[in-house]
């Protein structure tokens, strides 16, 4: 990065060829065990997010510890108690605040505030179970500066409580909605015939029988009547998250580019101006 800095002030690439090579920055190593692409934020407007499953938590602590070090934020999704204890105690020695949610936590540096893009995230889901996935499309959301509204518990098996929710978000204007569902997985598809904003569903892993472990629901949301509904893998919170992002940070991108709206003002007003002194 110093050597395309360097480059750039000597005046041997322009602006646009240091841009370029930037976004291309390489993987660092931490001690010949795993990557980190802290290149990923410039080049795809998304912070990586640390899988915690399958990792020991020291070395989860440690790349959370990194990232958030380095870029502001660290995100891990999937943390178990064990992990839980090693990230909190990292952060602790590191000095930076720690975010806990169901199964997911987010290291911030004191003072990192994620830019502001413009964008509007709605998250909407079918039951209380499906909570533990939706706050990783949270973290993500909260994670890249995007502002969200949320709404819990609105399922198909009380339709009803749908509508209202549905209808102030709405009012709210959304960029994109991510639609989570476990069990038989219909309210995506519900939601996205309801509305004309982009939607993504997320099929939760929960269920009986045959349909269990989120399979029906995924089929559910694929076989869709309702066109244009998207759709991530089970239990995919921050590929969700993320997907929203894209979509709602280019929406918000335009928006700020477009000039404000000029005050109209009465013709039968006229000019505005002061109040005449009195006369003695």
């Amino acid at each position: 990065m110093n050597r395309v800095l360097s480059r750039l002030l000597a005046g041997e690439i322009t602006e646009a060829e240091a841009e370029a090579e930037l976004r291309l920055v390489q993987l660092e190593e931490l001690e010949g065990a795993a990557r980190l692409d802290l290149g990923r934020s410039v080049r795809r407007g998304l912070p990586e997010v640390v899988l915690a499953a399958g990792k020991s938590p020291a070395e989860v602590a440690r790349l959370a510890v990194v990232l958030a070090q380095e870029q502001g934020q660290g995100l891990v999704s999937r943390v178990s108690a064990e992990h839980r204890a090693a990230i909190a105690s990292g952060a602790a020695e590191a000095g930076l605040q720690v975010e806990h949610r169901r199964a997911c936590v987010r290291l911030v540096r004191p003072g990192f505030v994620p830019p502001a893009q413009g964008g509007r995230v709605g998250l909407l889901t079918a039951g209380t179970s499906d909570l533990e996935v939706a706050e990783e499309a949270l973290m993500m959301i909260e994670a890249c500066g995007l502002d969200h509204r949320w709404a819990a518990d609105v399922g198909v098996a009380g339709l009803h409580r749908l509508m209202g929710p549905l209808h102030e978000m709405l009012l709210w204007n959304p960029d994109v909605l991510i639609v989570a569902a476990g069990m038989d997985g219909v309210l995506p598809g519900v939601v996205a015939a309801l509305v004309a904003v982009p939607t993504i569903g997320l099929p939760i892993s929960t269920g009986y029988g045959v349909g269990g472990q989120g399979k029906g629901a995924l089929v559910t949301m694929l076989q869709s009547c309702a066109t244009g509904l998207l759709v991530v893998n089970v239990d995919n919170g921050i590929g969700a998250g993320a997907a929203a992002v894209l979509i709602a940070a280019g929406v918000g991108r335009t928006r700020q580019a477009q000039p404000a709206p000029a005050r109209r003002r009465s013709a039968a007003s006229g000019p505005r101006s002061r109040p005449a002194a009195p006369s003695d």
